[in-house]
Protein backbone atom coordinates (compact mmCIF):
# COMPACT_ATOMS: atom_id res chain seq x y z
CA UNK A 1 0.00 0.00 0.00
CA UNK A 2 1.24 3.69 -1.06
CA UNK A 3 1.87 5.66 2.35
CA UNK A 4 -0.19 8.69 2.62
CA UNK A 5 1.82 11.76 3.63
CA UNK A 6 -1.08 13.10 6.52
CA UNK A 7 -1.09 16.71 7.26
CA UNK A 8 -2.94 17.29 10.89
CA UNK A 9 -3.61 20.41 12.28
CA UNK A 10 -5.17 21.94 15.52
CA UNK A 11 -6.46 25.48 15.49
CA UNK A 12 -7.77 26.87 18.99
CA UNK A 13 -10.59 24.71 20.16
CA UNK A 14 -9.25 23.86 23.08
CA UNK A 15 -12.09 21.52 24.49
CA UNK A 16 -11.86 19.52 21.97
CA UNK A 17 -8.16 18.84 22.04
CA UNK A 18 -8.51 15.44 24.03
CA UNK A 19 -10.72 13.74 21.41
CA UNK A 20 -8.64 15.69 18.56
CA UNK A 21 -5.02 14.30 20.19
CA UNK A 22 -7.24 10.43 20.52
CA UNK A 23 -7.81 11.17 16.33
CA UNK A 24 -4.32 12.52 15.56
CA UNK A 25 -3.07 8.77 17.63
CA UNK A 26 -6.25 6.82 15.00
CA UNK A 27 -4.72 9.05 12.06
CA UNK A 28 -0.86 8.49 12.90
CA UNK A 29 -1.27 4.40 13.65
CA UNK A 30 -3.80 4.27 10.41
CA UNK A 31 -1.20 6.37 7.59
CA UNK A 32 2.11 6.22 9.13
CA UNK A 33 3.34 9.99 8.15
CA UNK A 34 1.76 12.45 9.57
CA UNK A 35 3.22 16.13 10.15
CA UNK A 36 1.32 17.67 12.86
CA UNK A 37 0.74 21.70 12.57
CA UNK A 38 -0.56 23.50 14.91
CA UNK A 39 -1.65 26.99 15.04
CA UNK A 40 0.37 29.75 16.69
CA UNK A 41 -2.47 30.55 19.47
CA UNK A 42 -2.74 26.85 19.62
CA UNK A 43 0.86 26.73 20.66
CA UNK A 44 1.09 29.35 22.90
CA UNK A 45 -1.78 29.37 24.64
CA UNK A 46 -2.52 27.53 28.16
CA UNK A 47 -5.97 26.86 28.51
CA UNK A 48 -8.29 25.37 31.62
CA UNK A 49 -7.94 22.23 29.48
CA UNK A 50 -4.04 21.58 29.24
CA UNK A 51 -0.67 23.22 28.88
CA UNK A 52 0.39 24.29 25.33
CA UNK A 53 3.20 22.99 25.73
CA UNK A 54 1.96 19.42 26.89
CA UNK A 55 -0.06 19.20 23.89
CA UNK A 56 2.77 20.31 21.83
CA UNK A 57 4.68 17.77 23.05
CA UNK A 58 2.13 15.02 22.55
CA UNK A 59 1.31 16.03 18.79
CA UNK A 60 5.53 15.66 18.33
CA UNK A 61 5.58 12.20 20.41
CA UNK A 62 2.85 10.64 18.24
CA UNK A 63 3.87 11.58 14.73
CA UNK A 64 7.74 11.31 15.43
CA UNK A 65 8.21 15.02 14.05
CA UNK A 66 7.99 18.49 14.94
CA UNK A 67 5.10 20.70 14.91
CA UNK A 68 4.91 23.27 12.22
CA UNK A 69 4.12 26.61 14.20
CA UNK A 70 4.48 29.61 11.85
CA UNK A 71 3.92 31.02 8.64
CA UNK A 72 7.55 30.22 7.66
CA UNK A 73 7.96 26.49 8.49
CA UNK A 74 4.13 26.20 6.77
CA UNK A 75 4.70 27.83 3.73
CA UNK A 76 7.41 24.81 1.96
CA UNK A 77 4.14 22.10 2.20
CA UNK A 78 3.00 23.65 -0.90
CA UNK A 79 5.85 24.46 -3.06
CA UNK A 80 7.42 20.90 -1.90
CA UNK A 81 4.37 19.16 -2.01
CA UNK A 82 4.56 17.71 1.51
CA UNK A 83 1.03 16.22 1.68
CA UNK A 84 -1.25 14.06 0.11
CA UNK A 85 -4.13 15.35 2.91
CA UNK A 86 -4.21 18.42 5.19
CA UNK A 87 -6.98 17.57 7.93
CA UNK A 88 -7.91 20.51 10.56
CA UNK A 89 -9.01 19.33 13.43
CA UNK A 90 -10.40 21.28 15.23
CA UNK A 91 -11.30 23.84 13.06
CA UNK A 92 -12.58 27.07 14.60
CA UNK A 93 -14.98 29.41 13.35
CA UNK A 94 -12.51 31.98 13.30
CA UNK A 95 -10.36 29.78 10.96
CA UNK A 96 -13.27 28.86 8.68
CA UNK A 97 -13.92 32.50 8.19
CA UNK A 98 -10.26 33.19 7.69
CA UNK A 99 -10.40 29.77 4.97
CA UNK A 100 -13.57 31.45 3.57
CA UNK A 101 -12.15 34.99 3.16
CA UNK A 102 -8.92 33.89 1.77
CA UNK A 103 -6.49 34.87 5.27
CA UNK A 104 -3.30 33.72 5.13
CA UNK A 105 -2.14 34.95 8.16
CA UNK A 106 -1.58 31.65 11.01
CA UNK A 107 0.48 28.52 9.95
CA UNK A 108 -2.83 26.32 9.53
CA UNK A 109 -4.17 29.05 7.20
CA UNK A 110 -0.79 29.10 5.17
CA UNK A 111 -0.66 25.55 5.55
CA UNK A 112 -4.24 25.36 3.71
CA UNK A 113 -3.19 27.92 0.93
CA UNK A 114 -0.17 26.05 0.47
CA UNK A 115 -1.43 22.60 0.18
CA UNK A 116 -4.95 23.50 -2.32
CA UNK A 117 -2.73 25.10 -4.61
CA UNK A 118 -1.56 21.33 -5.64
CA UNK A 119 -5.42 20.59 -6.16
CA UNK A 120 -5.11 18.59 -2.69
CA UNK A 121 -7.80 17.75 -0.15
CA UNK A 122 -8.48 19.72 2.46
CA UNK A 123 -10.44 17.86 5.14
CA UNK A 124 -12.23 20.15 7.75
CA UNK A 125 -13.57 19.04 11.23
CA UNK A 126 -15.61 21.63 12.48
CA UNK A 127 -15.67 22.50 16.11
CA UNK A 128 -17.59 26.19 17.06
CA UNK A 129 -19.78 27.71 19.26
CA UNK A 130 -21.41 29.79 16.10
CA UNK A 131 -21.83 27.14 13.52
CA UNK A 132 -25.23 28.07 12.76
CA UNK A 133 -24.52 31.55 13.38
CA UNK A 134 -21.67 33.96 12.22
CA UNK A 135 -19.94 31.22 10.97
CA UNK A 136 -22.34 29.40 9.23
CA UNK A 137 -22.36 31.45 5.58
CA UNK A 138 -18.17 30.05 6.40
CA UNK A 139 -19.43 26.94 6.07
CA UNK A 140 -21.57 27.32 3.35
CA UNK A 141 -18.55 29.11 1.29
CA UNK A 142 -16.38 26.20 1.69
CA UNK A 143 -19.12 23.57 1.08
CA UNK A 144 -18.88 24.98 -2.31
CA UNK A 145 -15.07 24.90 -2.84
CA UNK A 146 -13.19 22.71 -4.67
CA UNK A 147 -11.35 20.19 -2.77
CA UNK A 148 -12.16 20.74 0.69
CA UNK A 149 -13.94 18.24 2.37
CA UNK A 150 -16.27 18.05 5.52
CA UNK A 151 -16.38 15.10 8.37
CA UNK A 152 -19.62 14.93 9.48
CA UNK A 153 -21.10 17.28 12.03
CA UNK A 154 -23.84 18.16 14.15
CA UNK A 155 -24.82 20.42 17.12
CA UNK A 156 -23.36 19.19 20.07
CA UNK A 157 -25.20 20.40 23.20
CA UNK A 158 -28.41 22.24 21.00
CA UNK A 159 -30.27 22.82 24.37
CA UNK A 160 -27.66 24.79 26.07
CA UNK A 161 -25.29 25.65 22.93
CA UNK A 162 -28.16 26.29 19.88
CA UNK A 163 -25.98 27.32 17.57
CA UNK A 164 -22.61 25.46 18.21
CA UNK A 165 -21.22 22.90 16.07
CA UNK A 166 -18.58 20.29 16.23
CA UNK A 167 -18.22 17.21 14.01
CA UNK A 168 -17.32 13.62 14.72
CA UNK A 169 -13.81 13.47 15.25
CA UNK A 170 -14.53 9.58 14.89
CA UNK A 171 -15.08 9.81 11.40
CA UNK A 172 -12.23 11.72 10.30
CA UNK A 173 -10.38 8.77 8.68
CA UNK A 174 -13.52 7.75 6.50
CA UNK A 175 -13.50 10.88 5.46
CA UNK A 176 -9.69 11.52 4.86
CA UNK A 177 -10.07 8.37 2.52
CA UNK A 178 -13.36 9.53 0.62
CA UNK A 179 -11.48 13.04 0.36
CA UNK A 180 -8.01 11.39 -1.27
CA UNK A 181 -10.92 9.87 -4.08
CA UNK A 182 -12.69 13.41 -4.59
CA UNK A 183 -15.91 12.29 -2.55
CA UNK A 184 -17.56 14.21 0.31
CA UNK A 185 -19.25 11.27 2.84
CA UNK A 186 -22.67 11.31 3.33
CA UNK A 187 -24.65 12.52 5.08
CA UNK A 188 -22.87 15.80 6.17
CA UNK A 189 -25.32 16.63 8.82
CA UNK A 190 -25.34 14.37 11.77
CA UNK A 191 -28.76 12.84 12.97
CA UNK A 192 -29.83 11.88 16.68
Amino acid sequence: MEEIHVGFAFTGSFCTYAKAMETLERVAERYGSVTPIVSERGAGTDSRFGNAADFVAEMERICGKRVVDSVVKAEPIGPKKLLDVLVICPCTGNTLAKLAAGITDSSVTMAAKAHLRNGRPLVLAVATNDGLAGAARNIGTLLDKKHVYFVPFGQDDPEHKPTSLVADFDRVPETIDAALCERQIQPILLRE
